[in-house]
């Protein structure tokens, strides 16, 4: 995986997270209550404060829990809540080494169809179904992840052309586009 991804605003963490199944995953694990920037920032902070250029679900399933909290919790912290998001992350990593040998992208390589994809998603620790829709959608416009029925297990994130979510952010004018968009949903879910 060398994919162009724009998630972050910053280059070196895009990077990452268009080479790095794991940093891609972890970013969208952290992608709740903090900016969406700050959220896929965060796989490169963890990596770079690990000494290295990428993730390994192996080296993080095995760190001391307080280490990862007090490394996540380093000022700047990689999120509004370091230390849940350290054994969230952790646990993430536990799950990948227990079930596909710690390769982040055995998650998707080979499945059957959209709806398997999603199944596997919904089962990783830290994805409920809109999580996982949306990195199904991810997977499928950005990452050329596309099993049968993927747009239809995204619901309607994986519509095409749709501005809902970091599925559909490739630079700062569709950042914009998914902010309105996320604006107008907040506005129409007060006034419900």
């Amino acid at each position: 995986m060398d994919i162009t991804i724009r998630l972050s605003q910053q280059p070196e963490a895009d990077a990452l997270l268009g080479r790095s199944p794991l940093a891609a995953l972890t970013g969208m694990l952290l992608d709740q209550q903090v900016p969406m920037e700050w959220a896929f920032t965060g796989p490169y902070t963890i990596a770079q404060r690990l000494g290295s250029d990428d993730l390994d679900a192996h080296e993080i399933a095995a760190y001391d829990p307080d280490d990862f909290a007090a490394l996540l919790s380093a000022k700047p912290a990689v999120h509004r809540y370091p230390g849940s998001m350290a054994k969230r992350v952790q646990q993430l990593c536990q799950y990948l080494v227990d079930h596909y040998d710690g390769d982040p992208a055995a998650v998707w390589r080979d499945v059957g169809s959209g709806k398997e994809l999603l199944d596997r998603l919904n089962a990783l620790p830290g994805y409920g179904k809109q999580k996982s829709q949306i990195f199904l959608a991810l997977l499928g416009k950005q990452l050329g992840v596309t099993p049968e029925g993927w747009r239809e297990a995204a619901g309607s994130y994986g519509e095409e052309g749709s501005y809902r979510s970091v599925a559909d952010i490739t630079g700062p004018e569709s950042l914009d586009k998914v902010r309105a968009h996320k604006q107008e949903v907040k506005r129409a879910a007060k006034k419900a």
